[in-house]
C-alpha cells in the first residue's frame, strides 16, 4: 500500500505559513519579505495623515494593531495648551498610537463641537468614546478597556502621525483675469441668399 504525503505536506505549509509571519517587509527596492521580527531600520510612520489608520501597520505587535484597529485613538489639541502637552505625553509614554488635530481657527472650534459635543482641548476619541478634558485617571482606563498595554511596545523609530488641522484648509481661488469680450459682427449672407456655416 502507497501513502500520498505531498497533499499532508502542502496543506501544512499553507497553514503554518502565515502564522510564523508578523510583518511584511517593502525594502526600499520593492523586494518584499515576510518575517516575524519588526524592522528596526528607518522611520517607521505609524498614522496615514489622511485616514488616521494605524491598523494595518505591520511594523506594530500584533496587540497593539488589534486595539489600533478596533479603537482608533484621536487627540484634539489646541496652540500654547499645558494640558495638551500633558495629554500627549501620556499617549507617547505608554506607546499609544495616535493621531492628532490641531485646532487653530473658528472653523476647527465648531468642527470640535460638531465631533465631541463640546469647545474643548484637550479632548480625546477612543473608538467612539470621547473624553473631554484631560483627566489621567479617565484617559488611562479608557485606554486599559480598549487592550492598549500599559507600556509602550512601539517598535524603535516609531513616530505618530503628523499634527493636522481640525479643518481643511481650501486653498484660495486664483482669481483669473476675464477675457475681453469681443463682439462678434454678425456675418453677410452670401449674395445668392443661402445661409453659410
Amino acid at each position: 500500500m502507497r501513502i500520498n504525503c505531498l497533499p499532508l505536506l502542502v496543506s501544512l505549509l499553507a497553514v503554518s505559513g502565515p502564522a510564523l509571519a508578523q510583518y511584511k517587509v517593502v525594502g526600499p527596492d520593492g523586494k518584499v519579505t515576510y518575517t516575524d521580527r519588526a524592522p528596526v531600520e528607518g522611520k517607521i510612520q505609524a498614522i496615514n495623515p489622511k485616514t488616521g489608520a494605524v491598523a494595518n501597520n505591520p511594523a506594530l505587535p500584533l496587540n497593539l494593531r488589534e486595539a489600533a484597529g478596533r479603537y482608533p485613538v484621536t487627540l484634539y489639541t489646541g496652540d500654547n495648551c499645558a494640558p495638551c502637552d500633558a495629554a500627549r505625553k501620556v499617549l507617547s509614554t505608554r506607546g499609544v498610537p495616535f493621531s492628532e488635530k490641531r485646532v487653530n481657527n473658528q472653523e476647527d472650534i465648531a468642527a470640535l463641537g460638531k465631533i465631541i459635543g463640546a469647545q474643548e482641548v484637550p479632548s480625546l476619541t477612543v473608538g467612539s468614546k470621547v473624553l473631554r478634558g484631560y483627566t489621567d485617571d479617565e484617559w488611562q482606563s479608557y485606554l486599559d478597556a480598549a487592550s492598549y498595554p500599559r507600556t509602550s511596545q512601539l517598535p524603535p523609530g516609531f513616530q505618530n502621525g503628523i499634527v493636522t488641522p481640525l479643518t481643511a484648509r481650501a486653498e484660495a481661488p486664483v482669481p483669473v483675469a476675464p477675457k475681453a469680450a469681443t463682439r462678434a459682427e454678425p456675418s453677410a449672407l452670401p449674395a445668392s441668399g443661402g445661409f453659410r456655416f
